[in-house]
């Protein structure tokens, strides 16, 4: 039926666009330190509670009731949280093992998921189980007029939105100004930027904070759109957001958000139409990575990668 395709699409779209919007932390991360940041599920599951915290103890009742209020300060403020953890993230847990081999920080950015999960776990009041989370955009759905009808939540509308807005800003961020050209020097080579001036320790500050903001905006939007949070929701979506800067082509801007569309898209038509059902939705996604990755290694937008002697 068309109505239930067109059904499938728009929650595609929705989850792609989520998933496109924490996929970009991960890929400019791994383009400026060549880090795979496992962590960074947990930033955008911080960003959802920081959110939720600034709408349950510091609004007052007056603007809680009144969304084109209350989004903004939700969405700074679940940036704010995200941005600051990754940040502290970034200083403790990673710069003291900038000129380590590789494993030794991707096995200490999985110790920091489990860290930050158990901490949101026993100090947020309620987060041993999901928490509801507050309805901030305008209540109800669009109904896009095909078959019967196929409505749309306007959360979901809000998220493909805002992710798509925020996608093109960072991509002429980087492309257009200065601190964005500092950045690709200092991806490029981090030696030769220092000796043009650029600070790489503040570029890779920069980064986190950027990415980490980001995420923090996913997690409010998505938190927004299913009405409720949980510590896990970072494990499962940063797994997703992960595969898709991978299928994209890692460290490239234009590559996650379309690796995101395209994990989206997957898992919802999949689930619907390939054999198994919602059952294998997960299978799916991860056969197209490997089809992906075993007839263009380096993903959709990627180049080869270049090795630094």
């Amino acid at each position: 039926m068309l109505s239930t395709l067109l059904s499938q699409i728009v929650n595609g779209l929705v989850l792609g666009s989520l998933v496109g919007l924490i996929a970009l932390g991960y890929t400019m991360v791994y383009g400026i330190i060549q880090l795979i940041n496992f962590a960074h599920g947990e930033i955008f599951m911080i960003g959802a509670y920081g959110g939720l915290a600034m709408f349950s103890y510091l609004l007052p009742t007056f603007v809680q009731h009144r969304w084109y209020l209350a989004l903004p300060l939700l969405l700074v403020a679940g940036a704010v949280v995200a941005a600051a953890v990754a940040l502290a993230m970034e200083r403790f847990a990673y710069r003291p093992l900038r000129g380590a081999p590789r494993l030794a920080p991707l096995i200490t950015a999985l110790g920091v998921s489990v860290a930050l999960q158990e901490m949101v776990r026993v100090f947020y009041p309620g987060a041993t189980a999901a928490i509801p989370f507050p309805e901030i955009f305008v209540p109800g759905a669009l109904v896009i007029p095909v078959g019967g009808g196929v409505p749309v939540k306007y959360s979901g509308v809000l998220l493909i939105v805002v992710s798509l807005v925020l996608a093109v800003g960072l991509h002429l961020f980087i492309e257009r100004s200065r601190m964005g050209r500092a950045m690709r020097a200092t991806a490029q080579d981090p030696d030769v930027a220092r000796l043009m001036g650029i600070s790489p320790d503040r570029v890779i500050m920069l980064t986190f904070a950027v990415g980490g903001a980001l995420a923090g905006v996913a997690g409010v939007l998505y938190g927004g759109f299913l009405n409720n949070i949980n510590i896990d929701m970072g494990f499962q979506n940063g797994i997703f957001a992960f595969t898709a800067a991978v299928l994209g082509g890692i460290g490239n801007i234009r590559g996650a958000v379309v690796g995101g569309l395209a994990i989206g898209l997957v898992k919802s038509l999949g689930g619907q139409y390939l054999p198994g059902g919602s059952a294998y939705d997960y299978v799916w996604i991860f056969v197209v990575l490997i089809v992906v990755l075993v007839f263009r290694p380096e993903g959709f937008f990627g180049e080869t990668e270049r090795v630094r002697a």
